[in-house]
């Protein structure tokens, strides 16, 4: 499967960043992280394998929520830093394929530390897309380099019947967000999942091929093809959480370690101790066209260090395996 550039000039060119249909997610000030909350996140992540009860450390998701039919509302919610090209093909996934049974309000974090990204979401701020409103929010590096920052604020604030939690090198093909309206029609679960992605192979040249191509500020084509794999849970970037659940709950909300800022990216771990609060690991649900781009060299951590090199080498082995 991939993802073409026809219809591409007919494009109409008109700024449509939201900035009416929802308050904007205002950034609080940095929490600084200390020692306790780092002992307190190592132990969310043990408590997380269910031997602790997570009512405990936060409400219940509420039992009642509403069971949206009809044209529903989506937001999918989104990070960058440093992968700029990646995240271009996410967004021209969704101007080439633009839902047509559903409203989408993409909601993108990222800090103006990061000029690549913020070209590039300038760039796409000036297209018009039926069904789709951008929305762009600013987060200090602090507090964009822990994703659950600004997955709870986004949680939150939403106005969505669903909010999709996702990372940017996932791409929307054709067909797919049409095809999760109509799954997501009338139910009320607390969290579902696509139980098919479709993954490129462990892409070794990535950053310098993508990277030139995201200069270039135009839509982009997928760079591979994809192969069919099963999911056996709602891991990070797959993550659908009903919206009544996402504005009583948040993302991790009454966990305040998971609120402190941090010098580089971090590890998103959060993403497991998400689903044990919920009590759920989601349902699964045949949405096609769910594609990602698999990658060996990781932009947001901090380069040339020893972490990132093993990282590499570990993604590679497994990769192979």
């Amino acid at each position: 499967m991939r993802c073409g550039t026809e219809g591409f000039a007919s494009l109409k060119q008109t700024p449509l960043l939201d900035t009416q249909a929802a308050p904007p997610v205002l950034a609080p000030p940095p929490r600084p992280d200390s020692a306790w909350y780092a002992i307190s996140r190592h132990f969310f992540r043990l408590a997380a394998s269910g031997l602790i009860p997570a009512r405990w450390f936060a409400p219940a998701p509420p039992p009642q929520r509403r069971a949206a039919t009809g044209r529903l509302r989506l937001e999918v919610v989104s990070h960058c830093w440093n992968y700029a090209h990646l995240l271009r093909y996410q967004l021209s996934s969704l101007v080439l394929h633009p839902p047509r049974q559903m409203e989408v309000r993409v909601t993108v974090f990222h800090a103006l530390e990061d000029p690549a990204t913020t070209a590039l979401l300038a760039f796409f701020a000036e297209h018009k897309v039926p069904g789709v409103r951008w929305n762009w929010q600013v987060l200090p590096p602090s507090q964009l380099m822990r994703r659950c920052i600004g997955r709870n604020q986004a949680a939150l604030a939403t106005e969505a019947d669903w909010v999709w939690f996702t990372d940017c090198d996932l791409v929307f093909g054709e067909g797919c967000l049409d095809a999760l309206a109509e799954k997501l029609q009338g139910r009320t679960d607390a969290l579902v999942y696509p139980q098919v992605e479709h993954c490129t192979s462990l892409l070794a040249d990535d950053d310098a091929r993508l990277a030139q191509g995201a200069a270039e500020l135009e839509l982009a084509s997928t760079p591979a093809e994809f192969k069919a794999r099963t999911v056996s849970r709602a891991t990070g970037p797959l993550q659908i959480a009903h919206g009544d659940v996402s504005r009583a709950v948040g993302y991790c909300d009454a966990i305040q370690a998971y609120k402190a800022g941090a010098d580089h990216w971090r590890k998103c771990y959060e993403d497991r101790t998400y689903r044990w609060l919920l009590g759920t690991q989601g349902v699964p649900l045949d949405i096609p066209g769910v594609q990602r781009i698999r990658h060996i060299s990781k932009g947001r951590y901090r380069a040339g260090g020893r972490m990132a090199a093993l990282r590499q080498r570990i993604r590679q082995t497994k990769d192979r395996g």
